[in-house]
């Protein structure tokens, strides 16, 4: 018996010995294998690694405001937690310091009271020590022990403050206070010029939109360069080239003209209902954009607008605003040399077998002058017609020539050029080159048509756009971006002269498009207005197109603007008019425009009773006789034009004639009735009389004046 079990147990001691000396064999081999078999291919994949090179990201440049506020920066946020399992922290002491750390929280954040803190953190500590050790103890501990403090990322300076709470200044293994870092590439100014700046790809590293597109390679700056190091206790990077940071881009955004530009046209198209618009806003001697805005309709809330599409770069067409432009053509070509010389119009023109070219408000003849103060679509077509009528692909080939349709390199994504049909006599040419004198048949982005007008407004200098000026690194200039050209004369200074009149007269002329609506008595703006249809798949619609383009002040034009909407209830004058009269006016309050007037210098001056007299106001008003001979001797005016109280009327329409027109819509809509405006100043008549019957809901008529 004890034989057998003897043998027993040498046996199975034999197979143990000989499965290890088996496996024994097994290593060797492999290792043999390895080390001598395959060794080439190993060393080949462990050198491999060592010389892969690791490439590091740059840090992203900046995007800067003229003055060198950040439009848009990279920064880091962080995410603020708690390990309430950190083994040091005991709960006597957070029972000591919960009390002044829920203050502290409640004081950060004002969402939650002291006490409501309070509660939070102690069920929150108590949940987090359940789930790690339970009761039952079939469940699985929970792993995940670390509490997020607050739902949102804080910036440095929040953090900071928020790690000198009372309990958080102790150190971390005795609080379990710890962060994580994200970087976020952030606009600080929000959706201010938000397109224009554009955004970053799904991997925030490389630009989508935007100047954040267009200049991705300077923004970007150059990866640096690691390779791997073997050390005992394993590989790791090291680095051979630092990266090197993207350059900081300097744009020409004026964060305060920015801010005037885009109230000013999201309130106007709220008012109208305009389904978009965009508004540029530029430095005449320079080029520089000072501001750029594209508003559009929301689609979640109908009564919002939001930064859409660069509506300011894309071809559309222009409307009547292209009169000037086939203007100045016709005065360098000689076309027209006396803009007081009289040409033949009428109401219908008839003219190579196209639809009659009409007029709204027609004439026998007209001077070259009032075809673009009234707007003549005839005698723009006829003006152009008499040179190119026989070429008309000529027109195209000399606009081509004054540098029309290049490129400006904005660095906006998606700029477009200028388009011109090219059309011959026998493929319908001379009706489409009446039609493009004066607005249709051609595609032009806005801000082309604003260059051109920037030109006229400096003496025909056709001074390119520029959207940045500067490039740097930490802080040292790198490149200056100087002022370009792309014609140094588009046209001659007389020509620029004598085209700033003509836009003058539609804003100050006694038949001006304008004239109802631009007028201002503190700046002087000249422009012209354009309406074209939408076109929808090849065929016009029934929303209209506005604009109105021009520059101020008159005399000596520091900026010309453009403004473009879809759809405003109302006329070019009345929409995209009234947004540049109200951004010039804005200006001026702001002391943009240089220095107010001084109206003491005024008392010895005739009185002309024309609102373009910029050194004293030919109006004002007042409550009392009083008061306006008291106004009228402080600033000495000449010709005042007192409005006093209306008679209030016991029912029936009320009496608004000279009331502004804010206290004008309070009376009219606390009736019950709609109201509509024209004009600027002083209500001094209204379509409901006074103390007549009315329905609610009636719409009544208030025509305003500054004289």
């Amino acid at each position: 018996m004890k034989q057998n079990n003897k043998r027993h147990i040498l046996l199975r001691y034999g197979l143990v010995v000989g499965m290890m000396l088996l496996f024994s064999v097994m290593i060797i081999a492999s290792m043999f294998k390895l080390t001598v078999v395959h060794a080439k291919e190993w060393n080949d994949k462990a050198n491999n690694v060592l010389d892969s090179i690791i490439y590091t990201p740059p840090e992203r440049g900046r995007l800067l405001a003229d003055n060198g506020t950040e439009l848009a920066a990279n920064l880091e946020y962080y995410v603020v937690r708690i390990d309430w399992l950190a083994r040091g922290i005991k709960g006597d002491t957070v029972n000591k310091y919960i009390g002044a750390l829920s203050d502290s929280l409640a004081a950060f954040d004002t969402t939650l009271t002291a006490m409501e803190w309070r509660k939070k953190l102690l069920d929150d500590r108590q949940k987090i020590l359940d789930a790690a050790n339970p009761k039952d103890k079939s469940q699985k501990p929970r792993a995940n022990h670390a509490y997020r403090l607050f739902r949102k990322m804080l910036t440095h300076r929040e953090y900071e403050r928020v790690h000198s709470f009372p309990f958080f200044r102790k150190p971390r293994n005795q609080t379990g206070f710890y962060y994580e870092t994200v970087a976020k590439r952030t606009k600080p100014y929000g959706a201010m010029a938000a397109r224009s700046i554009g955004n970053l790809d799904s991997t925030l590293t490389h630009g989508k939109t935007g100047l954040e597109r267009a200049l991705d390679t300077l923004l970007y700056g150059t990866p640096g360069k690691a390779k791997h190091l073997q050390l005992t206790n394993g590989i790791v990077p090291v680095e051979k080239v630092p990266a090197i940071k993207g350059y900081d881009i300097t744009t020409t955004i004026n964060v305060q003209l920015q801010d005037i530009v885009e109230h000013e046209l999201n309130d106007m198209c709220l008012e109208t209902g305009a389904e978009w618009g965009t508004c540029v806003l530029m430095e005449v001697a320079t080029g520089d954009i000072k501001a750029i805005s594209n508003l559009k309709r929301s689609e979640d809330d109908p009564n919002e607008y939001v930064e859409g599409i660069n509506y300011a770069v894309l071809g559309y067409e222009p409307g009547s605003v292209v009169k000037t432009i086939s203007m100045m053509v016709a005065l360098e070509d000689g076309i027209v040399t006396d803009i007081e010389k009289q040409w033949p119009t009428g109401h219908s023109w008839a003219y190579a077998g196209g639809n009659p070219i009409t007029d709204s408000h027609g004439a026998a003849s007209r001077s070259a002058r009032q075809i673009i103060e009234t707007s003549s679509n005839i005698g723009m077509a006829k003006i152009i017609t008499q040179k190119y009528g026989a070429n008309p692909p000529a027109f195209r080939q000399r606009l081509e020539e004054m540098g029309f349709f290049e490129p400006f390199h904005l660095g906006i994504a998606g700029e477009e050029v200028p388009q011109f049909s090219k059309a011959d006599v026998k493929d319908g040419g001379r009706v489409v080159l009446s039609r493009q004198a004066y607005g249709y048949g051609s595609k032009i982005p806005p801000l082309c048509t604003l260059a051109m007008y920037n030109a006229i407004a400096n003496d025909g200098k056709y001074v390119r756009p520029r959207l940045f000026t500067k490039l740097s690194r930490e802080g040292e200039p790198d490149s200056i971006i100087p002022v370009t050209y792309i014609r140094k004369q588009v046209c001659s200074p007389e020509n620029a002269r004598k085209l700033r009149l003509m836009l003058h007269d539609v804003v100050w002329g006694s038949h001006g498009t304008a004239r109802h609506w631009v007028q201002d008595s503190m700046v002087e703006i000249a422009g012209k207005t354009g309406t074209a249809f939408e076109v929808i798949n090849g065929k016009y619609g029934a929303r209209k197109r506005l604009a109105f383009c021009g520059f101020f002040p008159y005399e000596n034009p520091k900026y010309s603007c453009i403004v473009l909407m879809l759809g405003a209830d109302r006329g070019a004058g009345a929409s995209s008019g009234m947004v540049m009269r109200n951004v010039a006016r804005k200006m001026y309050a702001c002391g943009l425009l240089g220095d107010a007037p001084d109206y003491a210098k005024a008392k010895g001056k005739k009185d002309t009773g024309n609102q373009s007299d910029k050194n004293y106001p030919i109006m004002f008003a007042s409550l009392g006789e009083n008061k306006s001979k008291n106004l009228q001797r402080g600033l000495g005016l000449k010709s005042p034009h007192h409005y006093t109280r209306p008679t209030k009327v016991a029912k029936g329409v009320p009496n608004v004639i000279g009331l502004d027109i804010r206290e004008a819509i309070r009376l009219l809509e606390n009736a019950g009735l709609n109201v509509n405006f024209t004009g600027s100043g002083m209500v001094v008549s209204q379509s409901l009389s006074a103390g007549s019957h009315y329905a609610r809901g009636q719409r009544i008529n208030l025509r305003l004046k500054n004289s």
